[in-house]
């Protein structure tokens, strides 16, 4: 039976995409290296599906172990690419653990696939960097990366298109995702970083229960309704489906090329002090935070048109930034009652 193979499957995004693929009849595998997340999430994914899933640990910069597990697996028809590192501020600081982990994961599977494939990868709103109008669509100018992550998002987009300009056969949709957050209905599985969080929701929860200690709000100076930055935040279920829809595009021929992009996001901006405001209201909880200065990497604003993402793929999202915050904290709550 064909698999859809789901890269950093155990990670926060992966994890939930597992869900709805699942939920949507596919068969799925995973392979992780855990550089980001824990073994345990295979075991809440069984308890949330009633699936044990087919596994391997794999770390995708190991090209021979990567071309010998494609070999292995040839009823793989879909590959859904969620496996890199993902933080802006530590990117800042350690560039080449970011160029070598993203590039070399994402060369290794086309290779090994022989560029014949359909391929959903794991993009960023980080690649239009300060927008010059919002909100911003597909079309919009590449800006320089404000950050290596950043770039390596730019630069993994170039491989994929001057790929797919050559490789007839490889089908690729770039996700250009906003800012993901919340965790499922379940409260099982959600965002676990390790370390101190470096993005706003992950450290709100983690502070609130005490964890962490306040809260710095980066910046209060911007060109922004109350100066704090404005991001378009989307719940991760939202996101997970999507990449069923993508993956359903794919399969059955509708892509209007091989390479394709679409806006993953609510198309609403929200500012950090919202998103704060959000958190005590839904929940009840208060936060205390204080302001910072600003975060080198980060934009004033970026929120995203979400009009080709309706139309190409019949998905919009519909939770709203309660129903993000509430999720979060329901499972920072079941972390501290079940530590991983």
């Amino acid at each position: 039976m064909a698999k859809i193979l789901v890269t950093g499957g155990t990670g926060f995004i992966g994890s939930h995409t597992v869900v709805e693929l699942h939920n949507a009849g596919h068969e799925v595998i995973l392979v992780d290296n855990f550089a980001n997340s824990s073994p345990k999430i295979l075991d809440q994914l069984e308890v949330i599906t009633g699936k044990k899933f087919e596994f391997e640990e794999l770390d995708l910069c190991e090209e021979a172990k990567v071309k010998a597990f494609v070999a292995a697996h040839p009823e793989i028809t879909g590959v859904i690419h969620f496996a890199a590192y993902k933080a802006v501020g530590e990117s800042v600081q350690h560039p080449l653990k970011y160029y070598k982990n993203n590039f070399f994961s994402l060369i290794n599977l086309l290779n090994a696939f022989d560029s014949k494939i359909d391929f959903v990868f794991s993009s960023s709103c980080t690649v239009y960097g300060q927008p010059d109008t919002l909100p911003v669509t597909e079309s919009a100018a590449v800006k320089k990366a404000e950050s290596p992550y950043g770039n390596t998002k730019q630069i993994a987009e170039e491989i994929l298109t001057e790929t797919c300009a050559v490789s007839p056969e490889l089908f690729v949709t770039s996700l250009r995702y906003f800012n993901p957050v919340g965790a499922h209905e379940s409260a099982l599985i959600g965002e676990l970083p390790i370390g101190v969080p470096q993005n706003l929701v992950p450290f709100i929860t983690q502070s609130a229960i005490g964890k962490r200690g306040a809260i710095t709000v980066h910046g209060a100076d911007y060109n922004t309704p109350d100066g704090s930055a404005i991001r378009d935040y989307i719940h991760v279920v939202d996101l997970a489906k999507a990449h069923v829809a993508a993956i359903k595009r794919l399969e059955s021929k509708a892509a209007a090329s091989n390479y394709e992009v679409f806006n993953l996001g609510t198309g609403k901006g929200s500012s950090v002090l919202e998103v704060i405001q959000a958190f005590e209201s839904s929940t009840g909880e208060k936060l205390n935070y204080a302001i910072g200065p600003r975060r080198e990497g980060d934009v004033e604003q970026v929120y995203g048109d979400v009009t080709k993402s309706a139309e190409g793929l019949g998905w919009t999202a519909a939770l709203d930034l309660s129903e993000m915050m509430r999720s979060a904290w329901n499972w920072e709550k079941y972390l501290k009652e079940n530590p991983f």
